[in-house]
């Protein structure tokens, strides 16, 4: 389901603006359904699913890893993906997932949470700064043949 999910949302989301040979080859190359499901489990991953009457709506993947250039030695763990299902958009379950992955970083001791978001996701960019998310730097994406902004954002614990 994480799998699915995960690539229908990056679908809808990034589709309409890029071109269907980037799309393409980032879904077949970078985010097939075997890449994205040898990740569950995987040392380091932690996964938390948001349901509904059995129905998953969304999920919060971090990652414990090494840090960004500009998180220097601060215990810090990463959001690599806050999904949710379209029809949840605007619902509420973005911001559970958010609070469940603050509270698994206070869990874990850590002093910061960092994401990366496309420097062209407006919407995300003002989620992120709503819970006091501050950008921090910037690296490449790299999506299908086009090379990308994402703006690194983090906030303290």
């Amino acid at each position: 389901m994480i799998a699915d999910i995960s690539r229908s949302t990056f679908y809808q989301t990034f589709a309409p603006y890029n071109t269907p040979e980037d799309i393409d080859k980032f879904m077949v190359e970078q985010f097939s359904r075997e890449k994205l499901i040898a990740q569950v489990g995987a040392p380091g991953n932690i996964f938390f699913m948001a349901y509904l009457n059995n129905e998953m709506l969304g999920y919060v993947r971090m990652v414990e890893g090494p840090n960004p250039e500009g998180l220097g030695k601060l215990r810090a763990i990463e959001i690599a993906r806050i999904y949710a299902v379209s029809n949840a958009i605007g619902k509420g379950v973005g911001s559970k997932l958010m609070q469940e992955a603050i509270d698994i970083a206070f869990k874990k001791k850590k002093e910061a949470i960092w994401l990366g978001v496309w420097e062209k996701n407006q919407r995300a960019i003002e989620f992120y700064t709503k819970w006091g998310f501050e950008k921090f730097g910037v690296h490449d994406f790299v999506l299908g043949n086009d090379v990308q902004t994402d703006w690194l954002m983090m906030r303290k614990v």
